[in-house]
């Protein structure tokens, strides 16, 4: 069941709008009338009550809720709203591609931004200055999303940007992440030590966070004091202390860490290494019989030995307090109902076997999959749906911690590391090509750019 039509069957029984469909909804023209709305009991940004007198008003705030809901429903990680010279384009990233929604009349671009700062609390008078803040978005049954508006002047007028954060219940567990047995087994192993530090890293939007949750998921809360530092907070797991920072009275997540030691912590999760305190306080945590995790944007598992080190981390707190670092990307994984097997081209084949020769038993036998380019429904004719975790663990071996006390180049610490089996990123890709999870032609399109 899709979520308009949970929408729908939540509209007819809770809310009392005089319309049969959900659709109805937000597809009402300018010139039609408000329609009438009951007074309901229910808490939701969709139980809406414009002014009947005020057409345009209607037209705006429904016509908002209908871009925020159909971006809901298509999984989209931002709403882009530009302005342009001649419309009001707005378009959603989906599995980090842009897919185009609708246009507006550029006559609209006033109201649409000002409905958004009311919403966000933002001041609708300012227009020559960027702001940002964010919106509890209220759905239905106690669902909520929350979603982080930027807004920024243009020579059109201002364009907003809307990312949208789902509040989900529960973590996905390890198992659904895609994590392959030579990675779950030294994730399994560290997830056992009594104090260190777990790092999951890589430019920002893949999912470092929701990686952390899942292996934080794996601990008994309630044997443990687990708490956390996010911002914002993401998931809810009984019995751990989520905390959400609050940079406006100077609750950071530095001065949040020097409190939560005093608090008697068995593991502790602080969303993101930013600077240079934070990092500090983290591994001093670590190295005092406290398991951190904790996320930080690099370009690679190895290249965050040198930013921890740019962060004036002391290469002997690192080798002390360092267990792995998880280096993950998201890639888009391949739409069940419209993928189709085919026979790759020669030089296709034969670059993937050059990388991961070692794993295929039965080399004669090389089919793959991939996008048949016709039109689907289920996938909105992207030929994608959803994503899939691609993984490079780097485990702080006796060898890695020696060529890290003597500051050795990033080179030779991966020559390392693959030695002791670690799995380069585009291995693991393509190992998850042959298993039919994506494309090569995804994977190439991701690497090569």
């Amino acid at each position: 069941m899709g979520l308009k039509d949970i929408l729908n069957k939540w509209v007819i029984n809770k809310v009392w709008i005089n319309y049969k469909n959900v659709n109805d909804l937000f597809n009402i023209p300018s010139s039609t009338p408000s329609p009438t709305i009951k007074k309901s009991n229910i808490d939701s940004d969709l139980n809406i009550n414009p002014n009947p007198n005020n057409v345009d008003e209607t037209y705006i705030i429904w016509y908002i809720n209908d871009i925020i809901l159909n971006a809901l429903q298509l999984d989209a990680s931002d709403i882009h709203i530009e302005p342009t010279e001649n419309i009001l384009k707005v378009r959603f990233r989906v599995d980090w591609n842009f897919i185009k929604y609708k246009e507006f009349p550029k006559t609209d671009k006033e109201s649409f931004i000002a409905r958004i700062k009311i919403m966000a609390y933002l001041r609708i008078d300012e227009h020559r200055l960027p702001q940002d803040w964010k919106i509890n978005y209220k759905l239905y049954a106690w669902k909520s999303s929350d979603l982080r508006v930027s807004i920024i002047p243009t020579i059109y007028w201002e364009k907003c940007v809307i990312r949208i954060l789902k509040k989900d219940s529960k973590p996905p567990e390890l198992k659904e992440l895609w994590i392959q047995p030579y990675n779950m087994t030294k994730i399994k192993k560290h997830l056992k030590d009594s104090y260190g530090m777990i790092l999951a890293v890589w430019p920002t939007w893949s999912w470092k966070s929701t990686t952390l949750f899942s292996l934080l998921s794996q601990f008994n809360a309630e044997e443990n004091n687990i708490s956390t530092l996010e911002d914002p907070v993401e998931y809810r797991i009984p019995w751990v202390n989520h905390t959400q920072i609050n940079p406006a009275i100077n609750f950071s997540f530095a001065n949040w860490l020097r409190s939560l030691l005093r608090q008697d912590p068995d593991i502790i999760m602080v969303w993101e290494i930013r600077d240079e305190e934070t990092a500090k306080l983290a591994v001093e945590a670590s190295i005092t019989w406290h398991i951190v995790f904790s996320t930080l944007h690099t370009n690679s598992a190895v290249h965050t030995i040198q930013r921890l080190v740019n962060l004036w981390i002391d290469p002997l707190l690192i080798t002390s307090s360092l267990r792995i670092i998880v280096s993950q990307r998201l890639w888009r994984k391949l739409c069940p109902n419209c993928k189709e097997k085919y026979m790759p081209d020669e030089w296709k084949k034969q670059y993937i076997l050059w990388k991961i020769w070692k794993y295929i038993k039965n080399k004669d036998d090389f089919s793959l999959y991939k996008a048949n380019e016709k039109w689907c429904n289920k996938c909105n004719n992207t030929w994608y749906k959803w994503r899939v975790w691609f993984f490079e663990l780097l485990e702080i071996t006796d060898e890695v911690e020696e060529l890290i006390l003597k500051q050795a180049n990033k080179n030779d610490i991966e020559k390392q590391a693959i030695k002791d089996w670690m799995f380069p990123i585009l291995e693991d890709a393509l190992i998850k090509v042959f298993l039919w999870e994506t494309s090569i032609e995804e994977v190439l399109y991701v690497i090569w750019n």
